[in-house]
């Protein structure tokens, strides 16, 4: 069946640990992970409650299919309320405690109320405790993970973890697996670090064997790692340069945000490239990348591993930071360079270990540096506000000083680490923030990628690419070819990648899969796996079930259709280079035909009908 059929709950306000059975009428409409864990939130968290209070509910969560050996079955989501959008969260990981939850026998853990005093959980199978975390808190990610291995004396042992941005109260905070593996956009760490839970650490050596027709699931799941192997993108294009092999051609086209989307091409992309991270430094010889590396049971190995130049300004005097570590990603390399006009790649991998040391999101806080250079530029905020600090567009040094400020929660970094939407609204220019439902778009400029902007708009956990990765249509020509800049065919291109995602989300596989697999190479995997038939029809209902779940707590939580919005810049600002020279995102035609093709109301409400077809709860 795949699904291990139990959960864990914890009730940190009593620090009490109960199993309990997984329900497999639920895990049939909604799959695993994403979807399933949606399901149990919409059950038992009031939509309209504090995000940071008791009453919100965190649930790590795994698919039927992380633990296996299908390719890239390593995933695990956290969901929860959001902090810093007020909307559903649900942020994907990959590394290895995913499936170290599987092999312990869990397929979720459900947190709920907050501890007296900080704790953490320690998992062995079926057998968990809450332990006593005075001595973790104030501590780093990386510091924890390591006083964690030294007091369990386990090296298999997997942990999650939450940083000082966490408990100083970062919004954006993330949770942080395998050292550099990160549940990282919506603030789902600050959700953990309000409960005074530090980390979740896990041993599970009870495998995952649980599989409907076994010589079926191992027949086919070699068949589509051949797929991936043989695929341009998956096969060559990711192992060699992960997600940076983007930059230059994001670039190229003009689809990339620079000084906080002013412009769409930035002069330096080159210096922060995929390519850049190839080449040997003038000072040691040595690359900035050192290897690519692969999540569990991943054959595509897109991960970097990096190094910084031990003479470079930000580590001369740090060697804590010389050895190698998590190296950039597309979207962190775009957030800590271009949008805040930094060409430095050694100061933006500095940065970046800085994020996953103490576990904060870095497109957020990319791109709310980039806002507080733009306010500091117009003289909305001055050196006596931020310290001290000179946040000019450019500077890497300012970059760097600041990510240091987050990560302890102070200074200006307590206004760092609202995000920029109440960053530029407390110092009077909301205009100048770059998001949607309070959260940070990412590195797609949708004057120059039109499916992008509707995917931004629309999407049930603020800004995000990975909620309808559309670029692969537009930019890649994955299934097939559209035009970026032509709005037309885009709302049900958009619906077509949302639905389909939210099952790749459930299933317990990477999104990544979906550059060479389509839910027909996905379908039959799920299929040997689980109880039930699985067709690509019905993973696509799944998905669509999923999507309007979503979009239904998120409307019960207060938001409308009118935050189904981009920034004005976007909308009314053209691009002033680049192949979208002379465009804005045309929304204001996508969005009323993508609500038709969802079956909503003109004011994007989830109608009745939809609500009777789908089976989504509470109707009635």
């Amino acid at each position: 069946m795949a699904w291990t059929e139990r959960i864990l709950r914890v009730d940190l306000t009593s620090g009490t640990i109960a199993a309990e059975p997984l329900n497999l009428e639920w895990a049939q409409d909604y799959l695993g992970q994403r979807g399933l864990a949606t399901r149990y939130l919409v059950d038992e968290v009031d939509p309209a409650c504090d995000a940071l209070g008791p009453d919100n509910k965190l649930i790590m969560a795994t698919g039927p299919l992380t633990g296996t050996v299908a390719s890239t079955g390593g995933r695990y989501s956290v969901i929860t309320k959001s902090p810093l959008t007020g909307a559903v969260a649900c942020s994907n990981s990959g590394g290895f405690i995913g499936a170290e939850m599987k092999n312990a026998g869990w397929d979720m853990i459900i947190f709920e109320g907050r501890a007296p005093s900080p704790v953490y959980l320690y998992v062995e199978n079926d057998e968990a405790a809450l332990l006593p975390a005075q001595a973790l808190w104030g501590q780093s990610v990386w510091a924890t993970d390591e006083l964690l291995h030294r007091k369990h004396q386990d090296p298999q042992l997997r942990i999650a973890a939450v940083g000082r941005s966490a408990e100083a109260g970062c919004l954006y905070a993330c949770i942080i697996n395998d050292l550099h593996r990160a549940a990282g956009r919506s603030g789902v760490g600050t959700v953990m670090a309000s409960k005074n839970l530090k980390a979740v650490a896990v041993r599970g050596t009870r495998g995952v064997g649980n599989i409907k027709d076994f010589p079926r699931f191992m027949k086919v799941t070699a068949e589509q790692k051949q797929v991936l192997a043989e695929n341009a993108v998956t096969g060559e294009g990711l192992p060699t340069y992960g997600t940076q092999v983007l930059m230059n051609v994001i670039n190229e086209v003009g689809a990339l945000p620079t000084r906080n989307a002013r412009d769409v091409q930035f002069e330096d992309a080159e210096k922060i490239s995929g390519e850049a991270m190839h080449e040997p430094r003038k000072s040691d010889g040595k690359p900035n990348l050192t290897t690519n590396a692969a999540c569990f049971g991943c054959t595509i190995a897109c991960g970097r591993i990096s190094t910084i130049d031990q003479g470079h300004f930000t580590v001369k005097n740090k060697p804590e930071y010389w050895g190698n570590s998590g190296g950039l990603e597309y979207e962190a390399a775009w957030a800590m360079g271009s949008d805040t006009g930094v060409g430095d790649l050694d100061a933006v991998t500095y940065v970046n270990f800085v994020c996953k040391e103490d576990g904060y999101d870095p497109i957020t806080f990319g791109a709310t540096v980039a806002a507080a250079m733009e306010l500091y530029e117009m003289g909305a905020i001055d050196d006596e506000i931020t310290g001290g600090l000179e946040l000019k567009f450019g500077s890497a040094d300012a970059l760097a000083r600041a990510a240091e400020l987050v990560a302890s929660g102070e200074g200006f970094g307590k206004d760092l680490g609202l995000g920029s939407k109440r960053l530029c609204e407390k110092y009077g220019h909301p205009e100048l923030s770059m998001t949607v439902k309070g959260q940070e778009f990412p590195a797609y400029d949708p004057r120059g990628i039109q499916g992008m902007g509707l995917g931004y708009a629309t999407s049930n956990r603020g800004a995000c690419h990975l909620r309808g990765y559309t670029v692969s249509s537009e930019i890649l020509g994955i299934p097939e070819k559209t035009d970026p800049l032509v709005s037309e065919g885009k709302a049900a291109l958009v619906k077509a990648f949302q639905d389909a995602t939210a099952a790749v989300d459930s299933s317990g596989l990477c999104v990544f899969t979906t550059f060479a697999w389509t839910l027909e190479n996905i379908a039959p995997q799920v299929d040997a796996a689980c109880e039930g038939d699985w067709s690509t029809d019905r993973l696509v209902e799944v998905g669509e079930r999923i999507w309007n779940l979503e979009r239904d707590f998120n409307l019960a939580a207060g938001l409308t259709g009118a935050d189904d919005s981009l920034p004005k810049r976007l909308l009314k600002d053209a691009a002033k280079t680049g192949p979208a020279k002379g465009k804005v995102c045309e929304l204001d035609i996508m969005l009323p035909e993508y609500y038709e093709l969802r079956g909503w109301t003109p004011d994007g409400i989830v109608t009745p009908s939809i609500r009777e077809r789908l089976g989504l709860p509470g109707q009635g």
